[in-house]
């Protein structure tokens, strides 16, 4: 099922500047430049931790569009458990979902990844069926709301994928897909899932991801 498939955040396209002068006084720009950036590398916040707070056992209550992108408003609605562990010493994260609803039975997984360099993170996902990993949603948070970009296609045609993870509590937190067909001018949410956590865990470490 195409919601599915692309469920996961995600990257849009960055423009890339490139300034051409005099090669001694580029050269003296471009020394500065180098200083500036590295400090502000320094500056930067860590955001290996920010998955931390959806460490544990979730009840998920999630709807799901059933034909993006199509002029469709049939929406199905599913109930399921979604678990989250860390792995690689916290490092990254593993997300299983299973859930049922009128449409059948679903069961998938995201990896997520934290890369160190660009301070993102990358969430990768898979349904049961597929065998492989789907592209990934790229980005990161920013005054506790996540929000990932990546470029797919959909039924032969190219399309902007976004996901958002809002309304962050220690105990609930809402995830938000939605496609775009004309360059991100305007996007169709098709998936809004909603987690109620069920089971508290020992790990202390859990935290909303700061401003």
């Amino acid at each position: 099922m195409n919601a599915f498939k692309h469920s996961r955040i995600d990257l849009l396209l960055c423009g890339l500047i490139v300034f051409s002068q005099p090669l001694e006084p580029f050269a003296q720009t471009n020394s500065g430049g180098s200083r500036t950036n590295t400090k502000q590398a320094r500056q930067e916040r860590d955001g290996q931790r920010d998955f931390d707070f959806h460490i544990g056992t979730w009840s998920t209550h999630l709807r799901r569009l059933l034909r993006p992108l199509t002029g469709s408003t049939a929406w199905v609605e599913y109930d399921g458990t979604t678990i989250v562990r860390k792995v690689w010493n916290g490092h990254a994260n593993l997300v299983e979902l299973v859930a049922d609803g009128p449409a059948g039975h679903f069961e998938g997984l995201s990896l997520r990844l934290y890369n160190t360099e660009s301070r993102q993170w990358s969430l990768n996902f898979s349904g049961i069926n597929s065998g492989v990993m789907s592209p990934p949603t790229i980005g990161g948070f920013k005054n506790g709301r996540g929000e990932f970009f990546n470029q797919e296609t959909l039924n032969g045609r190219a399309i902007f994928v976004r996901f958002v993870i809002s309304d962050i509590t220690p105990n609930s937190c809402r995830f938000e897909q939605a496609f775009s067909d004309d360059g991100g001018k305007t996007w169709e949410v098709n998936w809004i899932a909603t987690d109620t956590r069920v089971k508290d865990e020992s790990d202390n470490t859990r935290r909303i991801p700061p401003n």
